[in-house]
């Protein structure tokens, strides 16, 4: 081969260079063998069972993405061998050639035809574990023409930005070597494709989300009215207006329980939970949303109450009713609840446009409001806790700087569903003792750090709470919880031994695979069942709650009542 036809071929073009020009493949030509088996085998991966179950829809577009690399990897490890191959072109081999070509198709469809028999007991796998029935009937069909469509369009797309790059080098070569002009070639075309997709693409899609997600969160149903209770946000005498507090936070000062509610349960006399909200449009800023919040706090009587609990809400503002119905009723009422809206975007979309809103958010109600609490006299204040659910748990850790608390530290923490980049929750993890598994670990003596899932870990046996009690609540099956970006090309470690109850047996590391198993995962993991997945329920919360807040004065009869409470609310 020539020098030319070795660098082309390296990369996966045409072979030939001819009269000054790299000559590439047609764009409707034919698939490449090694491709064609390699896409087949990650086609079968791709069906293997992951954290939490797919539908249809999720299974068949994570089949094309994961069919499209293996193909490209398929494909340019052949051309990778013939650029290896220096030897010249006989009849003799190109029968061989055509035989191995029958074969290697033969098998790529004897591997689909595997993976689609198969993928009712991978899919029930998944299922099993979180004690839902069976699947009867896979629509084995969709899914297969469904990951066609998605790999057939990807695969395309990566023929473009061949076809680009060679287009780019090919200007180039007349006054560049064939080499630089091919990488150069590239590198235009990376930078081009990524323009594309970052700048209008992506932008585009994010600007349309942005405009339905505003409506959404402005939209007042019919019926709809402020509450006649002081002690809310948007009620009678409110420094909020009703149609500022959001979708969310109108949903949430208008939660039960209720004074009556509570002391119909706990049979005996409580008192009416305080709920304060504060908007994006509430104020503007976050050291004004800040501000407001503590006004509403003073407003109605907060700092009087035994328990004062600082909820960061997920991006979208909600706050999860079922980690707040189990505190009231286990409070008597006795507890204030304030939470400040800084996006009305989902997590995932919040982080990708305004990463650090969340954060500059969290800090400024924390600080503004540990400054009030932090100056009242010590016994003749609330007791001060923080929780978060998701990315409401990464803000609020981010919103303490430790060494600004030591000398009068809050109470504690209760964050559920910690997404896997948090800071203190990685630091404390890696540091766990060396006989505790990932998914349920044990730090030092838990004097401070302590982690439960749907096991309560009622028989760990802890030392005595220090001064500041930090609660995580994680499922195993939670992939954004134990999602890791070396996942890529090493096996996560919540796949090591012991496998936790609520993952699939049938879950195994394949590289790269799983890595887009475990987005696809992540992306899904709010529609499992309550209990599992990222969907974290109200009887779990209320274990940990009542880890948090001991002495919390509620008899065995009483807390019995609270979750059967919490299970007919379907929490």
């Amino acid at each position: 081969m020539k020098q030319g036809e070795d660098l082309t071929e390296a990369v996966g073009v045409h072979r030939a260079v001819r009269r000054g020009r790299i000559v590439d493949q047609h764009l409707l030509s034919g698939p490449s063998v090694a491709g064609a088996v390699f896409a087949a085998l990650a086609f079968v991966a791709a069906l293997l069972p992951g954290m939490v179950p797919r539908s249809e829809l999720g299974q068949g577009i994570l089949a094309g993405f994961a069919v499209s690399f293996g193909y490209w990897i398929g494909a340019g490890l052949a051309a990778l061998a013939r650029m290896l191959d220096a030897g010249e072109d006989t009849a003799q081999d190109g029968a061989k050639a055509r035989a191995i070509g029958f074969a290697g198709f033969g098998l790529a469809v004897g591997l689909v035809a595997y993976g689609l028999w198969f993928l009712p007991t991978w899919a029930n796998s998944a299922r099993a574990a979180m004690q839902l029935p069976p699947v009867e009937t896979v629509h084995r069909l969709f899914v297969l023409m469904l990951t066609m469509s998605v790999g057939l369009v990807l695969v395309m797309l990566g023929r473009v930005f061949r076809r680009a790059a060679i287009i780019a080098a090919n200007v180039l070569l007349v006054i560049l070597p064939v080499r630089v002009a091919l990488i150069l070639g590239l590198v235009l075309a990376s930078a081009l494709f990524w323009s594309i997709g970052s700048g209008v693409l992506v932008r585009g899609a994010v600007d349309g989300m942005d405009a339905a997600y505003a409506q959404m969160d402005a939209l007042i149903p019919p019926g709809s009215v402020p509450p006649d209770d002081p002690l809310k946000s948007g009620g009678l005498g409110s420094h909020v207006r009703w149609d500022s507090l959001g979708a969310q936070g109108r949903d949430f000062v208008q939660a039960p329980p209720g004074q009556a509610d509570i002391a119909a349960l706990r049979q005996g006399d409580a008192l009416e939970p305080v709920r304060v909200y504060i908007g994006v449009n509430s104020a503007e800023g976050p050291a004004a949303r800040a501000a407001l919040a503590l006004q509403e706090l003073i407003r109605t009587g907060a700092f009087q109450r035994r328990y004062l609990v600082i909820a960061t809400p997920t991006g979208t503002g909600w706050v999860d009713p079922a980690a707040i119905m189990p505190l009231e009723y286990l409070l008597r009422g006795d507890v204030a609840t304030v939470s400040v809206q800084y996006s009305y975007l989902p997590s995932w979309l919040s982080l990708l446009v305004e990463p650090d809103r969340g954060v500059e958010t969290a800090r400024q109600v924390f600080r503004t409001i540990y400054g009030y609490w932090s100056a009242l006299p010590a016994d003749d204040r609330p007791r001060l806790y923080l929780f978060g659910l998701s990315l409401g748990a990464l803000n609020s850790d981010l919103s303490v700087d430790v060494y600004d608390i030591m000398a009068d530290p809050y109470h504690g923490a209760l964050w559920a569903g910690p997404p896997f980049p948090s800071r203190t929750w990685n630091v404390v993890v890696k540091a766990r003792n060396p006989d505790s598994s990932v998914w349920h670990p044990r730090y030092s003596d838990g004097r401070m750090f302590r982690f439960m899932t749907q096991d309560d870990g009622a028989d760990i046996t802890y030392g005595p709470w220090g001064p500041l009690r930090v609660v995580y609540l994680q499922y195993p099956s939670d992939p954004i919880v134990f999602f890791e970006t070396g996942s890529l090309l090493r096996r996560p470690a919540i796949m090591s031994p012991p496998r936790p109850p609520d993952v699939s047996e049938g879950l195994v590391w394949v590289p790269v695979i799983s890595f887009l198993q475990s987005v696809v995962d992540m992306v899904t993991a709010a529609g499992t069942p309550a209990g599992f997945g990222h969907v974290y329920a109200g009887n779990d919360y209320l274990d940990g709650w009542l880890a948090l807040l001991e002495p919390h004065g509620a008899t065995a009869a009483e807390i019995a009542r609270i979750r059967e409470r919490l299970l007919q609310e379907g929490l």
